[in-house]
């Protein structure tokens, strides 16, 4: 390990025999955690590449466990709305509320999701909260997405190497360090979904984040970057400044920046966008979903739910994303799907 922090410090890249040395002995709980986090921050410092990160990805697929669902058996396009995390801003879990609105609208949501590791609240924490079963074995999960069009996999439970890693990573959190382990969340989803709409907190990432797609195979997604308008960066896409965006599709990147101002949604300071604990998230999420949340953060929802229906194929545009967006909060039929979640039980043997 101390010869691959030395080239990291050189500012080389790891090959793959290196990416599979090191995931051996990070997932290991005989390995000194001080060396583990030395190389990771020697790896962050140095700049992940896209193609260590697509190492990470498939070492690290192969010890996850596989819910085995077939997007063939599915009644619409497979999707995950996922972000890194890691912005500091510390906003209500919006792309866990537009999962509701995705699926309101036809899509099949298979949303990836842990508890906080870098943020008051994580996307298990505000479901717990709202009494939504996370805890679902992959038959239970299967039953749930083909019943409801939407499901919930837990990280800590479909990835359980990463419980090496707990202690190490939650202290380099309370450090600000950042690692490769927050970039790998949104690519990491054991179901493989086809289609993904992921944030990301640097806007150097969205470019990244695409290739890494594109060499995983995904059909399409977009990468994005929203800005403050302190200019603070968000790992969704902004309605307080401009936002950064990679798109992948047909195996080819294409990079935009877009302000949703364009479109008529309304200005909103990043204060008015905050969050709090598990309590106060849950809250807004169904408040938002009930229609009595409105103003900035059920505009933040209409749009980055528009641009889920963009990359699912159920949009042809941003624009016609916001009216099916506002039509699936409007008629109701995305709190149905909050509903039909808290009342999942399953149905399945065990």
């Amino acid at each position: 390990m101390k010869a691959l922090i030395e080239k990291l410090r050189s500012g080389v890249d790891l090959n793959s025999a290196d990416i599979g040395y090191a995931v051996t002995l990070l997932l290991s709980d005989q390995a000194n955690d001080e060396l583990k986090a030395e190389f990771l921050t020697a790896l962050h410092r140095k700049g992940e590449s896209a193609e260590e990160i697509v190492g990470f990805v498939h070492l690290l697929m192969e010890r996850a466990i596989d819910p085995t669902i077939d997007a063939k058996d599915l009644a619409g396009p497979m999707i995950d709305v996922c972000g890194t995390g890691s912005d500091g801003l510390d906003f209500f879990n919006v792309s866990t509320t537009i999962m509701f609105v995705l699926a309101a609208g036809g899509a099949v949501v298979i949303k990836h999701g842990n508890r906080s590791v870098t943020s008051t609240c994580g996307s298990a924490d505000v479901l717990e909260e709202l009494r939504v079963p996370i805890q679902l074995a992959p038959e239970e999960l299967r039953e749930c997405v083909k019943r409801h069009g939407l499901g919930f996999i837990f990280a800590r439970q479909y990835h359980p190497a990463f419980r090496a890693l707990a202690g190490m990573r939650k202290r380099l959190a309370r450090q600000n360090t950042r690692t490769v382990f927050n970039l790998l969340g949104p690519l990491l989803n054991p179901a493989r979904p086809s289609r993904q709409l992921v944030g990301v907190f640097a806007p150097r990432l969205t470019t990244v984040f695409a290739e890494v797609l594109r060499q995983l195979g995904r059909a399409r997604a977009w990468v994005v970057h929203g800005l403050g308008e302190d200019g603070a960066g968000m790992d969704d896409i902004s309605i307080s400044g401009a936002t950064t965006i990679a798109e992948l599709i047909d195996d080819k990147v294409t990079s935009a920046v877009l302000d949703v101002n364009w479109l008529g949604i309304a200005r909103a300071s990043v204060a008015e966008l905050s969050g709090g604990n598990a309590k106060e998230n849950a809250a807004t999420l169904e408040g938002i979903l009930a229609g009595k949340t409105t103003g900035p953060k059920r505009d933040m929802v209409i749009v980055n739910a528009a641009a889920g229906f963009v990359v699912a194929g159920l949009a042809r545009d941003l624009k016609d994303g916001i009216e099916l967006a506002r039509v699936q909060l409007d008629s109701g039929r995305a709190l149905e799907k909050l509903r039909a979640l808290q009342n999942y039980e399953p149905k399945v043997s065990t």
